[in-house]
């Protein structure tokens, strides 16, 4: 079974995606990849530099990601160029890792994807699970995790579907504003249910 693993900014995905691999269940991490995919030397990062110029680059050749960041946030024509860009090689990686672990015969498979929906990638999964808080908690916990103000905090949140519009989609729950042992017990009942562990 191929589980997808979604939430907000925030919202603690990363904490449950490790629970997964505590519980011996390999991650393919969208967010690792996306890192992976524009390193010096990927197609992918020659893409970039043509499109955005060279003002996108830090002194050592790597992507300058705050810059970058800050001009796809505040311009969708230019986020929905770098998606064009970064999402197709993504997504590659990302079925060629799955195809790795199947062959080593894992029989589930968790696809940690931040933007699931929004990618329009929930046909590369069976089963989805969303980890949610409300949003003043993400608002906070965004702020203190990134040290962004209230206003970068937001446009970063805003960026994204709203989490709730999101557990419409979802086939699983996990509400996360409790315990980190509380949202063990929920994850752990999940996997369960899906026979997966």
């Amino acid at each position: 079974m191929i589980i997808g693993l979604t939430g907000g900014i925030a919202s603690g995905k990363s904490t449950v995606s490790n629970m997964m691999k505590n519980e011996g269940i390999p991650v393919v991490d969208a967010d690792i990849i996306a890192r992976e995919v524009v390193e010096q030397g990927e197609a992918t990062y020659q893409k970039i530099v043509d499109a955005f110029g060279k003002e996108i680059i830090t002194n050592d050749g790597c992507l300058d990601r705050k810059k970058l960041g800050a001009l796809v946030f505040q311009d969708e024509k230019k986020r929905m160029l770098l998606n064009s860009i970064v999402h197709p090689a993504i997504r590659i990686r990302m079925h060629e890792k799955v195809e790795s672990f199947k062959n080593e015969g894992f029989a589930t498979i968790v696809l940690d994807i931040p933007l699931l929906f929004e990618s329009k990638l929930t046909n590369m999964v069976e089963k989805i699970i969303v980890v949610f808080v409300d949003y003043e908690l993400q608002l906070e916990r965004l702020k203190q995790r990134d040290q962004f103000t209230d206003q970068e905090a937001l446009v970063r949140i805003n960026a994204q579907m709203p989490l709730k519009d999101k557990i419409a989609l979802a086939d699983e729950v996990i509400h996360n504003h409790g315990s980190i042992d509380e949202t063990k017990q929920q994850l752990l009942s999940i996997l369960k249910k899906w026979n997966c562990l």
